[in-house]
Parts: C-alpha cells; sequence; structure tokens
C-alpha cells in the first residue's frame, strides 16, 4: 500500500487543474478517490470521498448546509471571526446559521471553493484511500487539513 502512494503524489502534480465548474464528464474521471484544493501556489485542502463528484458538488452548492459543506463552514469561521466550536446554543453550529453575516461568509466560501484549482486522482481501497490524502496532504503542505482529533 505505502509503494503506491508517491506514485499517485506525482499523477496528482502532473494533472491539469480543473475547478468544480469545469469538472470533466462522469466517465473521465474517478468514482473514488482523493482530491486536492489550491489557490495558485498554495495547497489548501485536501479531502477523499468514495464519490468524488457528488462530495466536490456539495462543497459549493448553495442548498449545502454545514454538514455536506463543512470546509466552507470552517472558511467561514474564520473569515468572521467565529473560530471556536461551542456545544452551547449560543456560538453553536446552528445558530451561527441564522446570523445574517455568517450566512454571507458561508456563501462566499463556498463560492471561493467553487473557483480553487482542482485535481484528483483515483484510489478504491479505503486503506489506502486514506493513507493517500494523509500523505498527499503533508507532501503538498495543505493548508486545512491538520489530522487533529477533537
Amino acid at each position: 500500500m505505502i509503494d503506491k502512494l508517491h506514485p499517485s503524489l506525482e499523477r496528482l502534480k502532473a494533472m491539469v487543474p480543473v475547478t468544480i465548474g469545469t469538472l470533466p464528464p462522469v466517465g473521465a474521471m474517478p468514482r473514488s478517490g482523493i482530491y486536492w484544493l489550491s489557490e495558485g501556489t498554495e495547497s489548501i485542502y485536501v479531502g477523499r470521498s468514495r464519490r468524488i463528484r457528488q462530495r466536490l458538488q456539495e462543497h459549493v452548492r448553495p442548498s449545502s448546509g454545514h454538514e455536506a459543506a463543512s470546509f466552507a463552514f470552517l472558511l467561514a469561521r474564520e473569515m468572521t471571526g467565529r473560530v471556536d466550536a461551542t456545544y452551547r446554543a449560543e456560538g453553536s453550529r446552528k445558530s451561527l446559521l441564522t446570523d445574517p453575516s455568517f450566512v454571507a461568509a458561508f456563501a462566499q466560501a463556498k463560492d471561493r471553493i467553487r473557483r480553487m484549482d482542482l485535481r484528483f486522482v483515483e484510489e478504491a481501497h479505503p486503506v489506502c484511500q486514506c493513507l493517500l490524502e494523509v500523505y498527499v496532504a503533508t507532501a503538498v503542505k495543505a493548508r486545512y487539513n491538520d489530522f487533529d482529533s477533537h
């Protein structure tokens, strides 16, 4: 499994980036694997999914809530300075989505993700996919992957 990691990283690096809005047709992209979002030369986020196309669309869909668009939610928290998670009603995810300024930031974050450069590579095996996500995120120094437990 480990031997497959670096060649997959090299395929990602060699891929001409697309955006979520310019995804190739269904048959021309893998169903499962990892995806890498970047802006210019900055690596932003590496994710994994058994259904890449749908997952990417969830990140940016206007109707996606905080669970489906969790990365956009994180970016909105950062934009509004509301970075601390809480289990209290005040400041909770649900309450943030009733704050017009946070809702606007959440929409802006989805739009930002929609414009990010995107690369992806196939990896169907769940353990290899997990290892590849960590390997790529670490190798490209993805800003928002910290792998910290909560």
